[in-house]
């Protein structure tokens, strides 16, 4: 990746405006890789982990509500009983999960609002490869994952997306770093270098991976000391 990149928004400030598609890499010039993200509901704190948002359940295997042609780049489905707000998956996903079109991922560039149970109209960002069936393909739609980032949680049951480098106000756009040198809370003490992961301890913290099945988040650069911030290696990109 080009590290010559220029971009409108400096990585340890925050915005109110969107000023780049979300989850867009940017790569420093020490090497140190942000993704552009949006914070959810809750105001973030400067080196804590975030994860992505839950799945609106009601917007997950619905109905294509008409006929898609090989092309077009819209589609309309009708949601369950979850109401859905203008542009609330731009930068996010359509999936086409099942029936006719299924085991394609689409790209989406905005949304329609929509009623409870009412139809929305997805506007994607490429065109559809295979044509959709009124009612009997089902798609999903996802945020993206760097749509409405929260703090992570103690269950490890979340996609860690990044570290902030600044205090970021809810619903407010900002640079979460997913690789390199990093400022992270640790909720035990970590020997340099192992493996991380999110911790179990404590809310947006980090500890040492020692079980089956947790994901390796970063290397413990130096020794990390329980409940302060130290210096660590992320991987997440």
């Amino acid at each position: 990746m080009s590290k010559t990149f220029v971009v409108s928004q400096d990585v340890r400030t925050q915005s109110s405006v969107k000023q780049h598609e979300l989850g867009m890499k940017y790569e420093d010039s020490v090497g140190r890789i942000y993704r552009y993200a949006r914070a959810g509901a809750a105001n973030l704190v400067a080196g804590n982990i975030l994860v992505n948002s839950d799945l609106v359940t009601n917007h997950t295997n619905v109905a294509v509500a008409a006929a898609v042609a090989i092309g077009s780049t819209t589609v309309t489905a009708t949601l369950g009983a979850t109401a859905a707000t203008a542009d609330q998956y731009a930068d996010g996903f359509l999936t086409v999960n099942d029936a006719t079109g299924e085991g394609i991922t689409y790209a989406i560039e905005g949304n329609s609002a929509a009623s409870s149970s009412g139809v929305i109209t997805v506007y994607l960002k490429e065109p559809v490869k295979v044509a959709l069936v009124a009612t009997t393909s089902e798609v999903t739609l996802k945020p993206s994952n760097w749509a409405d980032v929260v703090l992570s949680a103690t269950d490890q049951a979340d996609l860690c997306v990044g570290v902030s480098n600044t205090a970021v106000t809810a619903t407010y756009y900002f640079w979460a770093q997913t690789r390199g040198e990093c400022s992270v809370l640790a909720d035990e003490a970590v020997a340099k270098g192992l493996a991380l992961t999110i911790g179990t301890g404590t809310a947006g913290a980090v500890e040492a991976l020692d079980g089956a099945g947790e994901v390796q988040i970063g290397v413990a650069s130096e020794a990390l000391v329980d409940t302060e911030n130290r210096s660590a290696f992320l991987t997440i990109d």
